[in-house]
């Protein structure tokens, strides 16, 4: 299918974790995408990014699996080393046993400092999976791209600066873009009647 037909696929999906379900998942894509052109018109990879970047979604539908809520959408973040205090709803991590395995609990677990974010396994979600699919389809969109698609759900990374030892310099470079484009990914929709509602 086009990346068109993909995005009228999201009119058909719901997001949980999003507070403005008024507003349906395409409606988001092109918000963020307009957006990005209006203050970066010179930055096309970044406007497209903007436009696919939640696309991985669609395994929500049963034509793609038809995965829960819990395996698709909300904050992801790496597996195979010590989980963060700063991953949402930390204290549940504990229930997990890998939080006591001695190969995966440790600062590093099975990576060294500064193996590289791309060497990391993340916890499932769309992020992950629209991203290997931009990858394995030998996309053209610059690493910066890959960087935004694979980790704007990784908020204890970007908006608290966990994890940062497992980074190399490319990753350095593109957080940069990645907080560029979280200011759009994350922004107040104008239709929201009852109050202000943020967007994820």
């Amino acid at each position: 299918m086009s990346i068109w037909e993909c995005c009228e696929l999201l009119n058909e999906v719901v997001d949980e974790s999003d507070p403005d379900l008024d507003e349906p998942q395409i409606e988001h894509l092109l918000q963020t995408a307009k957006a990005i052109r209006k203050d970066y018109p010179n930055e096309d990879w970044l406007h497209l990014t903007g436009l696919i970047h939640d696309l991985g979604k669609v395994i929500l539908l049963p034509s793609f699996g038809e995965l829960p809520q819990w395996a698709v959408v909300g904050d992801t973040f790496p597996v195979g080393c010590a989980f963060d205090q700063a991953n949402v709803h930390h204290k549940y991590f504990k229930e997990n046993p890998d939080y006591y395995n001695p190969a995966y609990s440790t600062i590093f677990g099975v990576y060294s400092e500064g193996c590289g974010l791309e060497n990391v396994m993340m916890s499932w979600g769309h992020d992950d999976y629209m991203y290997l699919v931009a990858k394995e389809n030998n996309c053209t969109l610059p690493s910066a791209a890959l960087f935004i698609i694979r980790y704007h759900s990784f908020y204890a990374l970007h908006k608290a600066g966990a994890y940062k030892y497992l980074m190399n310099e490319e990753d350095v470079e593109n957080l940069n873009w990645l907080h560029v484009f979280n200011k759009y990914d994350l922004t107040f929709t104008a239709r929201a009647r009852n109050g202000l509602m943020l967007r994820r």
